[in-house]
């Protein structure tokens, strides 16, 4: 059935359950699948759509001020938006800030993503809270034609991101070093001339942030595709091994990355630090399970505790996927739990320099407090270097 508006609507957010939404359309036209999620973050809208971890997946940002600081390419954590589509409370107005280089429905225009405008997300995020993360179809038409019966059936002919290996489809081509560090006014980005570490990182949907972070702690960084293989790593000699964030199903990428991993901890005493993903195929590794969420965490204000120390941190958080904590094993320490939902945000082995956590410490965006991070990390090669010597 095609049904036709004459005044405003220009696009249809349509969820597999029948529920449709309209709305505004900007950024491309035409159709986009995948699963809905939302985002709490009050800064950061670039950041989010370029973040390779968000593949598969429409984000809908509960705040409603999108756009207005406009887009420029320093704030990209990739070269290119990942996240399908884009759904806002007020349609964006015309940019105010002097970094801006572009509006942000161009940028989406140019690079193939679809947005929607108009829509109440409150209403959106209670549903994606109470039912779970919804599978939707997004069109954007300018002439306001809409066959709702055929946008729900490919709505709900999506199959889900279970059983999906999205790190294939982000991961760097081939390998690469990286030396440029976080952005520091006046200068901007500088670049590492004076590494004291060498690293490999494995790139399963790298944010660009995570990688200055690493070469600002002092990090010499080789990047590697998901598909590297240990001989691959040790080739380079590394002091550390780093595994990054991604999308998709860590059971799926864990069939070529957890046999990796584990002849990594078999053959080495490397120190080795996971973020997100990299945090999932860490545990799965170490015999862990993980588990996919009803709607995941997604947003920069998301608290989680140290247990060891006691310390609450206010984290960046973006997954749907987490650790079963219940189902890790002797020798292996549960350090952070989120104070939302009690779930797994962390882990380290007892006895050994290995230790990954679900926040994104890189803070972009959002807040810093987890940056320590890169600095225990960044330790731990020290004190193995000394043991070496």
């Amino acid at each position: 059935m095609s049904q036709l508006f004459n005044d405003t609507p220009t696009a249809c957010l349509a969820l597999a359950d029948g529920t449709v939404f309209y709305g505004q359309g900007f950024g491309a036209t035409g159709t986009t699948v995948a699963e809905l999620c939302f985002n709490t973050a009050m800064t950061g809208y670039q950041e989010i759509m370029t973040d390779p971890s968000y593949a598969g997946q429409i984000v809908t940002f509960t705040f409603p001020h999108i756009g207005n600081v406009g887009v420029n390419p320093d704030d990209d954590e990739a070269s290119d938006p990942v996240a399908a589509g884009m759904v806002v409370k007020w349609m964006p107005t015309q940019s105010s800030n002097w970094r801006a280089v572009q509006e942000l429905g161009d940028w989406l225009a140019a690079r193939g993503r679809i947005a929607i405008g108009g829509i109440d997300t409150r209403r959106l995020a209670r549903a994606i809270r109470q039912t779970g993360a919804p599978h939707v179809a997004l069109e954007h038409n300018p002439d306001g034609v809409f066959d709702i019966e055929a946008l729900v059936q490919k709505a709900r002919d999506f199959p889900g991101l279970e059983g999906l290996d999205l790190a294939r489809d982000v991961t760097c081509a081939q390998t690469y070093r990286w030396d440029e560090m976080r952005w520091a006014w006046p200068e901007g980005y500088s670049r590492q001339t004076n590494p004291t570490h060498k690293v490999v990182a494995i790139d399963y949907g790298a944010k660009r942030n995570i990688l200055r972070c690493l070469a600002s702690a002092g990090c010499d960084v080789t990047v590697l595709p998901a598909t590297a293989t240990a001989e691959d790593i040790l080739a380079h000699d590394p002091d550390g091994v780093f595994l990054s964030n991604g999308p998709g199903d860590p059971a799926a990428t864990g069939e070529y990355a957890v046999p990796m991993i584990r002849e990594i901890l078999d053959k080495t005493d490397l120190p080795v630090f996971g973020i997100c993903l990299g945090h999932q195929m860490l545990a799965l590794a170490l015999g862990a399970k993980t588990v996919k969420m009803s709607h995941g965490h997604h947003g920069a204000n998301h608290p989680v505790k140290d247990t060891e120390t006691g310390k609450v941190e206010i984290t960046s958080m973006n997954h749907g996927f987490a650790v079963d904590g219940q189902t890790l094993p002797e020798g292996v320490v549960e350090t952070h739990v989120s104070l939302f939902d009690g779930s797994n945000c962390g882990i380290r082995m007892k006895d050994r320099p290995v230790f990954s956590v679900q926040q994104h410490p890189e803070a972009s965006p959002g807040p810093q407090d987890s940056y320590y991070l890169f600095e225990r990390f960044v330790a731990s090669m020290d004190t193995a270097k000394r043991v070496d010597a």
